[in-house]
């Protein structure tokens, strides 16, 4: 039947408890590492002495209020970025695991890729509604960006190795 979209046949052992367990956990793991970042023990008033302890001592150096205040900002953005980019592997990961709509696997690529941006975005913006409740945190939509820019790159990193790992295997 031309045009018509085919099931991919599922290989044995790739459906039951154990496969899924596989394919979600890492997700469950982030997210929940996630969540305990979002608490008030996490906020900047809480990190910025233990992270400016470390950072003179691998600096040799004191920093200034200023300076610090820079480059405090400056961890927990990357922070954000990197730890919403692992995320977005974690959920990609998951999709690519269990997704069994198509037999082509292009089609199941996009979809895995889109939902792991879809998760990652959702996963950010409840973190940052949570966040504006809390009395020392403040919800940020330009923070929402930076984890979704870390998602896309990280999304991007994945495309280009799977499409090198497909040219090397031909």
């Amino acid at each position: 039947m031309a045009g018509s979209v085919a099931t991919r046949p599922v290989p044995a052992g790739r459906t039951g408890l154990r496969h899924q367990l596989s394919a979600w956990v890492p997700v469950l793991v982030c997210t929940l590492v996630i969540a305990a970042e979002s608490t008030p023990y996490f906020g900047a008033d809480h990190t910025s002495e233990p992270l400016r302890t470390i950072c003179e001592f691998l600096a040799h150096r004191h920093f200034s209020g200023p300076e610090w205040w820079r480059l405090h900002l400056i961890i927990r953005k990357c922070g954000h970025f990197t730890g919403y980019g692992i995320l977005s592997i974690a959920w990609f990961r998951a999709f690519w695991m269990t997704l069994k709509f198509t037999s082509d696997r292009n089609q199941l690529r996009l979809a895995a890729h889109g939902l792991a941006m879809l998760g990652a975005f959702l996963t950010a913006s409840c973190d940052e509604a949570h966040q504006h409740f809390l009395p020392n945190r403040n919800g940020s939509f330009r923070d929402v960006m930076i984890d979704c820019a870390g998602a896309l790159a990280m999304q991007f990193v994945v495309w280009a190795w799977m499409q090198l790992s497909l040219r090397d295997s031909r």
